[in-house]
């Protein structure tokens, strides 16, 4: 691997994000936790928020990869961190918020590698590069319902221009997993390969993108998401927003103990003796 310059734009960045420059102009970037299939601490989010940018404003650039280091893409927020307090995950909101916006306003291609498991925030990234390449049998899970959070990092705004909207509600209304062949089908991701091959074939789109007309292949690109993605982003800030609520809530707080303990989720607003907001005058009387 290439060693970074000590005045590299991208030598700021920490060893769990690794960046190597490859010929023409191909920046690989590769989250490097492979011990925790490559989940998040609070601090990657931050760094992973601001790459981007950087990535846009980078002379030496042309086109981005970005895969998991070892078995896995990304598992999202590693569980064993402390429970993020409601600031925490206002901070949170607003980095996924930068991210989002960099990554729809960076003219330049981001190609992702899903060489295995991408769930919550890894689907995320994955899904929000303009062009996807998955292992056939990558396990691809949204996941958010299942610890009591809203889907908000990116599936309001993506899923249904990928998958149509009957597909994004059931697999975001039931937490279900699919792989990556399923994933191709129904038009998730762009294509799919064995395994071993995932990487090399998004460097090798990434190699002949870095190779074209750059003008005209960033501004399809921005023509792109002009007007489909952008036009949906009043969505995912709605989405983040009951996310970051939903984390001070009782049921998140019971999915992370339950995960701890190893068994099901009880979620205290799915227990008929519990009163829930969502209930109406009518059921409320009906309790009482």
């Amino acid at each position: 691997m290439s060693t970074l310059a000590a005045d590299d734009i991208f030598s700021r960045y920490p060893k769990e994000i690794l960046i190597e420059r490859k010929p023409n102009g191909v920046l690989l970037i590769t989250i490097n936790r492979p011990e925790r299939l490559n989940s998040l601490t609070m601090p990657m989010f931050k760094h992973l928020s601001e790459i981007w940018e950087d990535v846009d404003r980078d002379p030496q650039t042309r086109v981005a990869v970005i895969t998991g280091a070892g078995r896995g893409f990304c598992t999202g927020m590693d569980v064993r961190q402390p429970d993020p307090t409601l600031d925490d995950a206002i901070e949170l909101m607003e980095d996924e918020r930068r991210r989002i916006m960099s990554l729809l306003n960076m003219d330049k291609p981001l190609i992702s590698a899903i060489n295995g498991p991408a769930v919550g925030w890894g689907l995320s990234m994955a899904l929000l590069a303009d062009i996807s390449v998955a292992a056939e049998d990558a396990l691809l899970l949204d996941g958010h319902t299942r610890i009591g959070v809203v889907a908000g990092d990116h599936s309001s705004l993506i899923w249904p221009l990928l998958a149509g909207m009957a597909k994004t509600k059931y697999y975001q209304l039931t937490s279900a997993s699919l792989t990556g062949a399923e994933a191709e089908r129904i038009g998730l991701v762009s294509l799919t390969e064995p395994k071993d091959a995932v990487l090399g074939r998004a460097l090798a789109i990434a190699d002949d993108l870095a190779q074209g007309s750059q003008q005209a292949i960033r501004w399809t690109k921005r023509s792109l998401n002009s007007g489909w993605l952008t036009n949906a982003l009043p969505q995912q800030e709605l989405s983040a927003a009951l996310e970051t609520l939903n984390f001070a809530g009782a049921d998140y707080t019971e999915a992370r103990q339950a995960f701890r303990e190893s068994r099901p989720a009880q979620f205290p607003s799915a227990r008929r003796d519990n009163h829930s907001v969502f209930d109406s005058p009518a059921t409320q009387e009906v309790a009482r």
